[in-house]
């Protein structure tokens, strides 16, 4: 059968201590998964991964998806605690904010150094196909699994949100990659029941978030529009976590906010989160409730 009680599942997150990732993360134990919770550093959210480590569905792993042993180590407990895997939920990134030389954000392609190219390639890409190497033993050998690799809406041209005004490379180049090799990974594991699919995320108030801002102010960037909330994304990923490739969705794009509205979650607004330093004038019409009904957290039926 193609869907799956999410109750039934073993998933695998990437980036699973903060912003998106964490949502994802508590969204599934919600509902009832088994999770493993991989994260590259958990400084500053000791207090989640305490609060995670209290639940017994869940496996907190200290992993960096770009060396070779701490995935052999993540892959090697996550098997030895939960057995198996069924769901791989790639989300671990290395965002432009993440660059560590001065004026990162902002800058033309032409101003960026290799390193920034080379870390950026390392976890967006090469580390993607790491964890998947691994992850997907338990799927081939079940012949059912869903692997959704997260990217953006900035990696397609065709996209009607395509913005290379953005300045955000070498992310974007990275990202492009993925959702490349992602199809392609589609189709040669069809044969084997695993649906791969990739979500765009809307542009999000994650880890991070509020400085940027304030660094695109001081900078004289273009105002943004306001952003969504970390958990835009629940809904469909937890759709996608329940596909195989014989009766389900495989080798397909989904945009978060579009699946959203299309599925009775709400509207793009619905999703939005403040951002009292990039734009003061849209938060206040948020918080007053001038831009409409707010989502449940994590999704539900718009009354």
């Amino acid at each position: 059968m193609a869907a799956r009680d999410l109750r039934d599942l073993v998933v695998v997150i990437t980036g699973a201590g903060r912003g998106m990732g964490a949502e994802y993360t508590q969204a599934f134990l919600e509902e009832g998964a088994r999770v493993a919770a991989l994260e590259r550093s958990w400084e500053g959210e000791e207090a989640f991964r305490e609060e995670l480590d209290a639940n017994e569905l869940a496996l907190t792993l200290t992993c960096d998806v770009a060396n070779d042993q701490s995935v052999d180590d993540a892959y090697a407990a996550v098997i030895d605690r939960f057995g198996t895997v069924d769901v791989l939920i790639n989300n671990a990134a290395f965002r432009t904010r993440d660059q560590q030389h001065e004026g990162a954000l902002g800058i033309t392609i032409l101003e960026t150094q290799d390193a920034d190219w080379e870390r950026a390639f390392a976890t967006n890409v090469i580390g993607a196909v790491k964890v998947i190497r691994r992850f997907i033993r338990p799927m081939i050998e079940k012949q059912w699994g869903s692997i959704v690799n997260v990217s953006t809406t900035g990696s397609i041209p065709s996209h009607e949100l395509w913005r290379p005004w953005s300045r955000e490379q070498p992310y974007m180049a990275s990202k492009a990659a993925m959702t490349n090799m992602s199809h392609y990974l589609a189709d040669e594991v069809r044969q084997h029941n695993i649906a791969v699919n990739v979500v765009f995320p809307p542009g999000a108030r994650t880890t991070g978030f509020d400085d940027r801002s304030a660094e695109r102010v001081a900078k004289g960037m273009r105002p943004t529009s306001l952003s969504s909330r970390a958990d835009t994304v629940v809904p469909v990923t937890r759709f996608l976590a329940t596909q195989d490739a014989s009766e389900g969705l495989t080798g397909k794009m989904f945009t978060a906010v579009t699946w959203n509205l299309e599925h009775g979650f709400g509207g793009p607004n619905a999703w939005l989160a403040p951002d009292p330093i990039g734009n003061p004038e849209m938060t206040q019409k948020l918080e007053s409730g001038e831009l409409g009904q707010r989502a449940p957290r994590f999704g539900g039926p718009m009354r």
